[in-house]
């Protein structure tokens, strides 16, 4: 019986797996990962374990601190991945290099996100974008025909990051049902409705999407609750129109459009009676993350997010950098060893939020299953994107020295990908919390349930460790 309050089930998990369903998870997840090695076994790709006992980095989220006893002081990391030591196997002659590996982050959690994880994690030499993408395309029909019976087909649709966020307001686009965004801003731009004629004018956009047959489906109280739901990304408003089935329209802008004038708007979503539009004016960013939510939200309520149907594709061309102000300089999207496009490598001097990047994202269903990209292997570019990133020589080598000396000895052109196993595994069964695919999950302030941890270590133990507890008012 399912009907149990989750956290009594994590509490007495050793009886909650004992259920016929998580007995069948943990037999699933374990299928997943046999399929995974044989796959990369017959691929040419070696099993190598990396250290869990890192240098901290400040880069990413924030790590897990482990202090070292026999060095006063100092303190080890746990790895949030083993991102630098798989491309210095690239450097060693381990050309194709895979791990099932723990990985760590100290942060705050989510019904598909835990404190330790599991990831799928490889790495390839002499490969470009399109090698790497060939052989994970195979090894997820491998995985979708050895443990679900199903049969995908290859190669899966690319769209570029800036296409996905003007067609579905998102870098994760759930294609499972349409709604696609629809771009307004030069049909209002002169319009007598200030909040869109004031949007375009401040260089912002207007978009929408047509919710097929949502008139009749959607009343003015489910539209309230929608417009509501949306200020969560920052939109002022929502502005919609319905065109119900005997032609009439209703709209919240009905004042400041003429009925002929709302039919042009309904036209450019190729609208037809009986369909409900829905519309967002403001900056860009918060056009693409309201109607990115609205389009999935509205999805679920009508029931058009089914689990048996599965929408793989992949997300390319994402922005290399993102300047982020409250730090004052650029900040990697992915992380500081991604390859610029070599079209764009000269932007980093003049233009760096213009630079695209050799980065992937794989995408099931609107969730990311993993991502990665085309690694930088030459020495004086590493160096070059630690400096545009706001480090000095100093900070480079002291973070990264080991990287950068390695560099020096000669690095053939790498690249790789992780995948999110929790999340895979979570996907393929139709749960909704990776903690349905894990035997021992922590809840959602970050403690097991089963044990107690983290808890309480005695004080001789922090005087082992040159530690002392500081007790704060």
């Amino acid at each position: 019986d399912d009907d149990v309050d989750e956290n009594l089930r994590l509490k007495y998990r050793y009886l909650d797996l004992r259920k016929g369903k998580m007995q069948r998870n943990l037999r699933f997840r374990h299928a997943v990962a046999k399929v995974t090695r044989d796959y990369f076994d017959e691929q040419g790709f070696t099993e190598v374990e990396t250290p869990v006992l890192i240098k901290p980095t400040p880069e990413g989220a924030r790590d897990y601190l482990v202090p070292s006893r026999v060095n006063p002081g100092a303190f080890y990391a746990l790895p949030q991945s083993p991102q630098m030591y798989k491309q210095l196997l690239m450097a060693s002659g381990t050309d194709r290099y895979i791990q099932i590996v723990k990985c760590f982050r100290d942060e705050d959690l989510r019904a598909d996100r835990q404190p330790e994880f599991t990831q799928v994690d490889l790495e390839m030499s002499f490969v470009d974008e399109d090698d790497v993408i060939a052989v994970q395309e195979g090894y997820l029909k491998r995985v979708f025909k050895d443990v679900m019976g199903i049969e995908i087909e290859t190669p899966f649709p690319r769209f570029s990051h800036k296409e996905a966020m003007e067609r579905f307001g998102s870098d994760k686009p759930d294609t499972r049902f349409g709604f696609e965004l629809v771009c307004l801003s030069e049909a209002v731009k002169d319009s007598a409705f200030p909040v869109f004629s004031g949007a375009v004018a401040a260089g912002g956009d207007v978009r929408g999407v047509k919710i097929d047959g949502g008139a009749a489906a959607f009343s003015r109280k489910d539209i309230d609750k929608l417009q509501e739901a949306v200020k969560v990304f920052g939109a002022k408003g929502l502005a919609w129109i319905k065109w119900a089935a005997d032609g009439q329209f209703s709209s919240s802008v009905g004042k400041f459009f003429t009925e002929p004038e709302l039919l042009r708007l309904t036209e450019l979503f190729s609208g037809k009676p009986g369909d409900l539009f829905l519309m967002v004016a403001d900056e860009s960013k918060t056009v693409f993350d309201s109607l990115g939510f609205l389009r999935r939200e509205i999805a679920g309520r009508m029931g058009l997010l089914r689990d048996d149907v599965y929408k793989l594709l992949w997300v390319v061309d994402f922005p290399l950098l993102e300047y982020d102000g409250e730090a004052g300089r650029y900040t990697a999207v992915h992380h500081p060893f991604t390859a610029p496009n070599p079209a764009d490598v000269a932007l980093l001097d003049t233009e760096p939020g213009a630079v695209r990047a050799l980065a992937y994202d794989i995408i099931l269903n609107g969730v990311e299953l993993g991502g990665g990209s085309i690694r930088i292997h030459d020495r004086a570019l590493q160096a070059k994107m630690f400096r545009v990133l706001g480090m000095t020589a100093e900070d480079a080598e002291s973070k990264f020295g080991f990287l950068l000396e390695a560099f020096r000895y000669g690095v053939p052109p790498h690249g790789g990908l992780a995948y999110g196993l929790d999340r895979l595994v979570m996907l393929l069964l139709g749960e909704q919390s990776i903690r349905e695919v894990i035997a021992f999950p922590k809840n959602q302030t970050a403690v097991c349930p089963v044990s107690g941890a983290p808890g309480a270590v005695e004080p001789a133990q922090l005087e082992e460790l040159s530690l002392h507890r500081v007790v704060t008012p």
